[in-house]
């Protein structure tokens, strides 16, 4: 009687374990999420990690000698004040604990974050999901560039991180990353292994996904196993230093005095050059500067007295000013022709006056 009452038992436990069925809510009149009945406590103590189907994709046996006996699921003495459906991690000996009241617990197996992944505080159960979509974050996609053909989502399967189930926990509203969750990878369990989720074998997480309420408080214990006093995150990892771009020089913009090469140049400096310009291929020539011709004095006849002269003065010779040769074009500029010099008219000689003469005037007869 009694084999046929355990194998009974037995296949009513494996079979609600895989049932996958949500546990039903209650909404409170205030809007919050009331717990849902904690599923039956008892565990079956054989048979647990058997090859199974759920939802068509097939989760493969695991050998429970390859299982440290530690890890496996199984309900322990565990002190508690906390209420039943409460969530207690301890990184330090690698547990998760399930309470179901009077000081008991079940108590699974987990793999945590790796060195300087770790985190410790309170979270919250807030969503949860079968065979979920796993989407790498870009810092881990860096680190294993791999991955990144899962930028956009890994969908739910044998392969997916994962696993068979994830609940998805937040602390004070916000979301930051960890989950507690499945994974193909059985043989991490028992280590620092994951990036600061929690990991579980996908037939414990699929039994704890039918235990938990919505809602649950998660309480993640420090590294030293010690209750934490406020959430304490793993700091941020350090950016890559991007090496220093080449300065690429400026591109010339050409000015509109660079356009039309109308830049007066400096005196005693070289001519302006704009980008736009163009260099002159030939030099103009130095332009001479035009000689001042002096006046030629009056002509005067030394033999005869002294008498007032007429002469034409002589007009003075302007200089015209060299106008400043533009940089572009070159245009040499118009010698100024020296003006004409008029000659003086030559003096009439006075008649000769065979007497004294009379005020300056020869007298008449």
């Amino acid at each position: 009687m009694f084999p046929i009452a355990f194998r009974a038992l037995l296949a009513l436990t494996v079979t609600a374990g895989l049932a996958a069925c949500v546990p039903a809510t209650t909404d409170s009149p205030d809007g919050a999420v009331g717990q849902a009945a904690v599923a039956p406590t008892s565990v079956p103590t054989e048979g647990i990690y058997l090859a199974t189907s759920d939802n068509g994709i097939a989760i493969p046996a695991i050998d429970p000698a390859k299982v440290p006996t530690q890890f496996q699921r199984q309900i322990v003495d565990f002190p508690s004040t906390e209420a039943p459906g409460t969530v207690i991690i301890n990184p330090a000996t690698k547990h998760l604990y399930f309470i179901t009241g009077n000081n008991k617990a079940i108590r699974y197996g987990i793999a945590v974050g790796a060195a300087g992944f770790q985190w410790s505080g309170q979270a919250l159960v807030t969503n949860r999901r079968q065979w979920p979509t796993w989407t790498p974050p870009k810092e881990m996609i860096e680190r294993k560039p791999e991955l990144s053909k899962w930028e956009k989502g890994q969908p739910g399967g044998p392969t997916n991180p994962l696993g068979s189930r994830a609940l998805y926990l937040t602390t004070n509203g916000v979301d930051y990353g960890y989950r507690i969750h499945g994974t193909p990878d059985w043989w991490s369990i028992g280590k620092n292994a994951s990036s600061g989720c929690i990991r579980m074998i996908n037939q414990d997480v699929i039994d704890l996904y039918n235990r938990v309420p919505d809602g649950a408080k998660v309480i993640v214990l420090t590294a030293k196993g010690e209750v934490p006093k406020g959430l304490t995150l793993p700091p941020p990892a350090p950016k890559k230093k991007t090496p220093a771009a080449v300065a690429t020089p400026a591109p010339a913009v050409a000015t509109a005095a660079d356009v039309d090469a109308t830049v007066t140049p400096v005196a005693g400096t070289a001519p302006v050059m704009g980008p736009m310009s163009t260099a002159p291929s030939v030099v103009g020539p130095n332009l001479p500067t035009p000689a001042t011709v002096a006046p030629t004095p009056a002509l005067s006849t030394p033999m005869l007295p002294a008498a007032p002269t007429t002469t034409t003065p002589t007009t003075p010779v302007v200089t015209a000013p060299v106008t400043p040769v533009a940089p572009v074009p070159v245009v040499p500029a118009t010698p100024v022709a020296p003006a004409a010099v008029v000659p003086a008219s030559p003096a009439t000689p006075a008649p000769v006056c065979a007497v004294p003469l009379v005020n300056g005037l020869c007298p008449q007869g």
